[in-house]
């Protein structure tokens, strides 16, 4: 495994050619990744490494997706999952796109007021920590899916480099410790957890091999027997009958009726350029498109990226935005989503007629808006990828909060996730993430948690694809996807700039505007307190070591040339590699 990290870094730093100077030159970064043929963009060097293989071998960009998620649930194990969920965004050469939702599903035994204590209010961790805060995962059936039906190779085959790795084991960099002492407390409450990831209580230090024998070997029954043995084999058993142990809703039936949907892009047209993105239950494709709407009302280029207008233009539509996710967005299949409405032009004028320039908006004086006219947290992950055939796949999954549960299912090496956090506990109090939702994304069986996860693809003025890109985060992967499309096409930023470039963020309550440390100046800071924002550095109220904003993984296709220009985020170490 080291020799494959050292290949690694030395086939991404042989694709850092310069470019001409130019407007892509205006924010200081290193270069995009330069390859002729294919690229992947991921958060650990060892999952990009192993994407590349397979598209250098022959296969697509869905084979190398799968390859690389599967990948990530071994060597990137705080997000990358097949305990979790996700969404799968694919767009073809021939212009047809699709997107596989595998997001997570309540239990038959899940209902509305579960996680309410006998006070009436949310039992603390009640949704977050634990057997009952799982969800029915969805990676191994949207994987399986997308493998079967836009693949080029086998399934078994696509397993293999993670089963492989899963038995020799990785070197656990700086980050993988930070994480694993960051979550320690968590997952020290279950036995199996602090057995492989804690050593009975000799954490892991930087540089030691992390081995995973029972994640190993639960990966060679699904190579072996297929993908559904996750679901209905030995695996599926041994999931269920550790849920009955400990107090679990999960059972061999609720497992075995997982089914993993293909549902049609969310599209939209932003300055000329159009946007493909997730519907619901994503939350992420209709925010992100209601606020590019309100964004096409105004000249970002000439308020100049980072100004105190920006910025205050930037958080009052995002601010509208939160307010109507909060109040509209749910799983389609249980509640009516006014998608139509929420993303329509007349609806966001509408939306921004409260819009004053040197005032903001109080919260609490923004509520939905009337469409009756006209947690994750930081700890998801996110990779894309592009083959020579220009084949794109970009795919955000998570576990939910870091390690998930904290729940690794007895003799099986699979964390699982707490997606159930992502509900409405109680509707109209907030969630771990302090965001505030109701009624449409409440606990039900059967039903999918909202998310904010939000795969996006933008093609060029003539149709042709452009870029595409995702991000971890939470409640933050919509704002931080909506800022990085804006640095390309407003502030003609190259990708990795648009990448790196500092973010801000704000989901309507708590009323508050967050930016990064040393991504806004202090004049800028006083001008937008001057409108009546209350703005936070976020590293006065996130972990020291992890103050920034999403972790964004995206690929361009460079126009003339062809050529692939790969960006991973600066913020959290990952790699895009090609060849």
């Amino acid at each position: 495994m080291q020799t494959i990290r050292i290949v690694a870094i030395a086939v991404a730093l042989t694709l850092l050619p310069s470019i001409p100077a130019g407007r892509s030159a205006r924010a200081a970064s290193r270069e995009p990744v330069r390859a002729r043929s294919g690229i992947v963009a991921s958060t650990h060097p060892l999952a990009s490494q192993i994407g590349v293989e397979v598209l250098r071998k022959g296969g697509n960009a869905v084979d190398a997706a799968v390859a690389v998620g599967l990948a990530l649930a071994v060597c990137y194990p705080v997000a990358g999952n097949i305990g979790g969920g996700g969404f799968m965004l694919i767009r073809f050469p021939d212009g047809r796109a699709t997107a596989i939702d595998y997001r997570e599903m309540a239990p038959a035994a899940a209902s509305r007021d579960m996680y309410i204590g006998p006070d009436g209010n949310v039992v603390p961790r009640s949704s977050s920590v634990g057997y009952r805060a799982v969800g029915i995962p969805g990676t191994p059936a949207g994987f399986g899916l997308a493998v079967e039906k836009y693949g080029r190779w086998k399934w078994s085959r696509l397993v293999e480099p993670a089963r492989r790795m899963a038995v020799d084991g990785f070197a656990v960099d700086f980050r993988e410790q930070r994480n694993l002492d960051s979550e320690a407390g968590k997952l020290a409450l279950f036995a199996d957890s602090k057995r492989i990831f804690l050593r009975n209580g000799r954490p892991y230090r930087e540089g030691e091999i992390l081995r995973q024998p029972e994640l190993a070997a639960t990966l060679g029954r699904m190579q072996r027997l297929g993908w559904r043995e996750f679901y209905e084999g030995a695996t599926a058993r041994r999931i269920a009958a550790d849920m009955k142990a400990n107090g679990g809703l999960i059972t061999l039936a609720d497992l075995a009726s997982y089914r993993a949907r293909e549902r049609t892009p969310l599209r939209t047209k932003y300055r000329g350029c159009e946007i493909l993105t997730m519907p619901p239950p994503s939350s992420g494709g209709i925010a992100l498109i209601e606020m590019l709407h309100m964004l096409e009302q105004h000249d970002l280029e000439a308020l100049g990226f980072g100004s105190s207008a920006s910025l205050h233009l930037l958080a009052e539509v995002m601010r509208r935005a939160f307010a109507d996710r909060a109040e509209y967005l749910g799983d389609a299949d249980f509640v009516k989503v006014p998608v139509d409405v929420l993303i329509s032009d007349e609806y966001a004028r509408r939306r921004m007629k409260s819009f004053d320039r040197r005032r903001a908006t109080p919260s609490a004086e923004v509520g939905p808006g009337d469409v009756r006219a006209g947690h994750e947290s930081d700890q998801t992950t996110h990779f894309t990828v592009v083959d020579s055939d220009g084949l794109v796949v970009t795919n955000t999954y998570t576990l939910n909060l870091g390690y998930g549960s904290g729940v690794v299912a007895a003799g099986t090496g699979v964390l699982l996730n707490n997606e159930m956090d992502d509900f409405a506990a109680k509707p109209g109090t907030a969630n771990e993430f302090n965001l505030i939702q109701k009624e449409a994304n409440a606990v039900a069986a059967g039903k999918r948690p909202l998310s904010s996860m939000t795969p996006t693809i933008v093609l060029d003025r003539e149709g042709n694809f452009w870029f595409a890109l995702g991000s971890p985060g939470g409640p933050t992967i919509i704002n931080t996807v909506l800022q990085v499309i804006l640095n390309v096409i407003d502030h003609g930023m190259d990708i990795q700039a648009a990448v790196d470039a500092p973010r801000i963020h704000h989901q309507w309550f708590p009323d508050r505007l967050v930016c990064e440390p040393y991504g806004m100046t202090r004049d800028v800071k006083q001008a937008l307190t001057g409108f009546g924002h209350t703005v936070f550095d976020r590293s006065e109220i996130a972990d020291s070591w992890r103050p920034y904003i999403g972790d964004t993984h995206a690929v361009m296709i460079e126009r003339g040339t062809r050529i692939r220009l790969g960006a991973s985020d600066s913020r959290n170490g990952g790699m895009a590699i090609g060849y």
